[in-house]
């Protein structure tokens, strides 16, 4: 699987578009992308629990910035004022809500 972007695209104040080298597209609500953030402050790096909860996220949460991280991530700054967070491609690719990559993960494909 290809985890390399070939465009990345705010969707006004509602989601985040990715399309991917391998032709495959995502398309993510704010509100997943944000309780996706895997940093220290949203996720115990020893255990893995999650501290973020979805009820504390805003619900009109939105990027203020998006940049790239070399070549193997984002950073997003957002509006509830959380900056700390990379999200790695492999991790965007990884949280891709479409219906085939939903149905890949449920049966342990990804």
């Amino acid at each position: 699987m290809s985890v390399i972007p070939t465009e990345i695209e705010r969707l006004g104040n509602h989601g985040v578009r990715i399309a991917w080298e391998d032709g495959h597209e995502s398309e993510y609500r704010n509100a997943d992308l944000r309780f996706g953030c895997s940093c220290a402050l949203c996720v115990n790096e020893v255990t893995g629990v999650r501290h973020l909860r979805r009820e504390q996220i805003p619900p009109d949460i939105r990027p203020t910035a998006v940049e790239l991280v070399g070549h193997y991530a984002i950073h997003i700054t957002w509006s509830d004022g959380h900056a700390t967070g990379i999200y790695s491609y492999e991790l965007l690719r990884e949280l891709c809500p479409c219906a085939v990559c939903s149905q890949a993960r449920s049966q342990g494909g990804g």
